[in-house]
C-alpha cells in the first residue's frame, strides 16, 4: 500500500525544562506539518524532512538552529545530518555556527565527495556556497549561559516516507547545553539518524548513550532482516533500559506505519501525519500510528 507519512520531533521533553504549554507546543509542530505535508505530497520525502527541520530550526523555542543552547564557553554550536533511502548516502555538519539552517547544510554536502565536515572548516566552506552569516542565540539561551542553566538535552528530526515509497530521515540539534567545546552529538552520526528502505529513524536524548547504543543504525539494520519496526523498535529500548540509557525516537517503515517511543521518563515532543491527518502527541507515550496495514 502507497501510504505518505510524516513524523517530526521537537527533543526529549520531560527533559527540556521548556516553560511552553503543551498545547502551545502541539499547536507549533502541528503548524509546521501542516505547511510540509503539501511537499511531501509535491516534492518527496528528502525535500520534507529538510523543510521540516528547518522550519524547527527558525523555532526559538527548540533547541536548533536559532534558539540552541551555548557551550560552555559561550558559543552555539549546531549539528545536523540528513539521509534518504535511494541512494543511502549519509550527510553531516557538526559543530558549524552562525548559520541560519544547520539541517540545510547537511543537505548540501550530500552532492560532495567528502560528506561529513566539522568545525572551523565546515563554516569556511559553506561561507563559499553562499549561507549567509546568522546568529542564532537568543535573549533566553544568553541568560541561561550566564546562570550556568541549561536542558539536559535537545535535538529536532523528522521521518518521511513519501507515495514513491522513499523513506528520508534528518535531525538538527543545538547540544546539551554547556558541553566542553569540541564535544560531538549523536545527531550527525548513524546513531542518531538513519534510512533505509526498510525503515527511518531519528532520535533524541542522551547523545553519548545514542552513539554508544549505536540506536538508529541498530533499528533499521533489525528492520532490512526482517523485523517489524515496531518489535525492531521495542527489541533496542528494551537493550537501552538494561544498559539505563535515555533516548526517544521517531521512526517510519516501509509501509508507512509510524512509531515514536523512548526510554522511561524521556517524553518526547512529537506530531505525526498520516494520509493527510495529523495528530500531536505531546506526553510520554508510545505511538504506534495508522495499525492497519
Amino acid at each position: 500500500m502507497s501510504r505518505p507519512a510524516l513524523i517530526i520531533h521537537a527533543g526529549a521533553g520531560a527533559r527540556e525544562r521548556t516553560q511552553a504549554s503543551r498545547e502551545d507546543i502541539a499547536a507549533r509542530l502541528e503548524a509546521i506539518l501542516a505547511a510540509v505535508w503539501p511537499l511531501l505530497i509535491a516534492h518527496g520525502a528528502r525535500r520534507a524532512v529538510r523543510a521540516a527541520v528547518e522550519r524547527l530550526e527558525d523555532e526559538p523555542l527548540f533547541n536548533a538552529g536559532t534558539g540552541s543552547k551555548l557551550q560552555a564557553d559561550g558559543q552555539a554550536r549546531m549539528s545536523a545530518a540528513i539521509m534518504a533511502a535511494d541512494d543511502g548516502v549519509f550527510s553531516g555538519v557538526i559543530n558549524v555556527e552562525r548559520i541560519a539552517h544547520p539541517v540545510a547544510a547537511a543537505d548540501r554536502l550530500h552532492a560532495e565527495q567528502h560528506h561529513v565536515m566539522a568545525g572551523t572548516p565546515a563554516n569556511a566552506w559553506l561561507g563559499t556556497q553562499g549561507f549567509a552569516e546568522h546568529d542564532p542565540v537568543t535573549a533566553q539561551r544568553r541568560a541561561e549561559w550566564q546562570t550556568e542553566r541549561a536542558g539536559a538535552h535537545g535535538t529536532v528530526g523528522a521521518v518521511a516516507r513519501d507515495d514513491t515509497g522513499l523513506i528520508a530521515a534528518a535531525t538538527s540539534t543545538g547540544g546539551v547545553g554547556m558541553e566542553r567545546p569540541g564535544r560531538v552529538s549523536d545527531s550527525a552520526t548513524v546513531a542518531g539518524t538513519y534510512a533505509a528502505a526498510a525503515a527511518g529513524v531519528s532520535l533524541t536524548g542522551v547523545g553519548e548513550h545514542i552513539v554508544n547504543h549505536a540506536a538508529a543504525a541498530r533499528i533499521v539494520t533489525r528492520c532490512t532482516d526482517g523485523l517489524a519496526l515496531d518489535a525492531a523498535v521495542a527489541r533496542t529500548l528494551a537493550e537501552a533500559q538494561a544498559r539505563e540509557f535515555e533516548f526517544g525516537l521517531i521512526a517510519v517503515a516501509a509501509d508507512g506505519t509510524l512509531v515514536a517511543d523512548q526510554t522511561a521518563g524521556i517524553g518526547t515532543l512529537y506530531a505525526a501525519c498520516v494520509d493527510g491527518q495529523t495528530r500531536s502527541f505531546v506526553r510520554a507515550e508510545r505511538l504506534h500510528w495508522p495499525t492497519d496495514s
